[in-house]
Order: C-alpha cells, then sequence, then structure tokens
C-alpha cells in the first residue's frame, strides 16, 4: 500500500520546474546581480543545499532557464516530429514554438536581465547564446542542409540562412516586447509573423527561384 504522504510529496521535476519558475521571475523584477539563492528560495521554499545540488550555482539556475527554454523549442527540429515532411511545414511548427518561447514572460526576463548584465558577466552571456538562440540557430541550419540536398533551397550558408530565419521571427515585434512597448503578440499576430518570415525566407530570399542570385550569377 502506497504511503499517502509520500504520494502528496511534490516530485523532483516538479520542484525542479517550480524553482525554475520562480528563479525566472526573481532574474526579472531584480536582475541577475541582485538576485541571490536566498531570494529565490522565499519565492519558492527549498534549502540552499537542494538548489546548490540541482544546479551548483546561482549562474547554473540562470544557464538552466536558458537550456530548458531551448529544448523546449528543439523539440519541434528533432528527427521523429520532421521525419517524410517538407521544409514548409518545418518552419512552420518551428516558427511557432520559438515565437512562444520568445514571447514567454520567462524568457522576456531572462532577456531584460542579460541585456543588463552582459558587459559585467561576458561568461553568462556567452551560457546564454550558447545555450539558447546558439542552439537553435546551429539545429536548424542542419535542417537547412537536408532540405539544400533535397533540392528545396539552393544557398551556400545554411547558418548564415538560420541566423535570418530566427531574426526575422523575432524581428521588431519581440525588441517592443522587451522594451515594455507593447504586450506578447496574440496568437493570431504570432501566426501572422511566423508565416510572414517563412514566406520571406522561402520565396522571398532562399526558394529554389532564386537560386542563380545566391550563387552569383545574373539573371
Amino acid at each position: 500500500m502506497s504511503n499517502p504522504a509520500r504520494s502528496r510529496r511534490p516530485s523532483r521535476e516538479y520542484r525542479r520546474t517550480a524553482l525554475l519558475e520562480a528563479a525566472a521571475q526573481v532574474f526579472f523584477e531584480q536582475g541577475y546581480a541582485a538576485t541571490s539563492i536566498d531570494s529565490i528560495i522565499e519565492r519558492v521554499g527549498g534549502s540552499k543545499r537542494n538548489i546548490y545540488s540541482e544546479f551548483g550555482s546561482k549562474e547554473g539556475v540562470f544557464t538552466a532557464l536558458v537550456s530548458e527554454s531551448a529544448d523546449t523549442a528543439l523539440v519541434a527540429l528533432s528527427v521523429e516530429q520532421f521525419a517524410g515532411r517538407n521544409l514548409s511545414e518545418i518552419l512552420l511548427e518551428f516558427g511557432r514554438r520559438l515565437l512562444e518561447i520568445y514571447m514567454s514572460p520567462a524568457v522576456i526576463g531572462i532577456y531584460r536581465s542579460i541585456m543588463t548584465e552582459a558587459l559585467r558577466f561576458p561568461e553568462l552571456a556567452k551560457a546564454f547564446y550558447d545555450k539558447g538562440p546558439g542552439r537553435a540557430a546551429d539545429r536548424l541550419a542542419e535542417v537547412l542542409e537536408e532540405a539544400k540536398a533535397r533540392g528545396e533551397i539552393q544557398l551556400h550558408d545554411c547558418h548564415s540562412a538560420a541566423d535570418h530565419f530566427v531574426g526575422m521571427l523575432r524581428d521588431n515585434l519581440h525588441l517592443q516586447v522587451i522594451l515594455g512597448l507593447r504586450p506578447p503578440p496574440s496568437p493570431a499576430e504570432a501566426e501572422a509573423a511566423v508565416t510572414s518570415a517563412i514566406s520571406i525566407f522561402l520565396h522571398g530570399i532562399y526558394g529554389a527561384d532564386r537560386g542563380h542570385a545566391l550563387k552569383g550569377s545574373t539573371p
């Protein structure tokens, strides 16, 4: 027979999620430098020992926030997700997921914190880029290489193309939200932003019919 008290005890995964959500709020409200492990504990409970055991340090908590947000977005680019699908379908799924992550309160808070602290904590800025935007661009570049091999697109530098696509997704919309000039987009606005980026990417810049321009030949 199971122990009722034990069954009511939060699982390790649940506690980790709750801790990271609380940490995101504290980083957003106080900034990275002013945030302490104690202030995170005050928000979510637990002990320093548990946090240090799980994450190692405050930087470890911040890096885990970034990495797990990227993991969520990158699920859309896993092999099992896009097997047998064309590039337009893959970009649509990835774009929806990535924009949702970019506009989430936790990641908005992370962006604001890292922009404020990057000069004082360059190693944190590097971890942010490598674990988040850098990973997304790297994985998308691999997907574009595969699409290139199938003849769906014609381009030389798939990594630059991936950077362009991610940049189009963020656009000024993301900057406006970061600056607090407007709220995150509605579902309809987000869908319009994603489909517009895909249309420009596939038909206005990197589509197969534009291959001659990318190769440097004249029309």
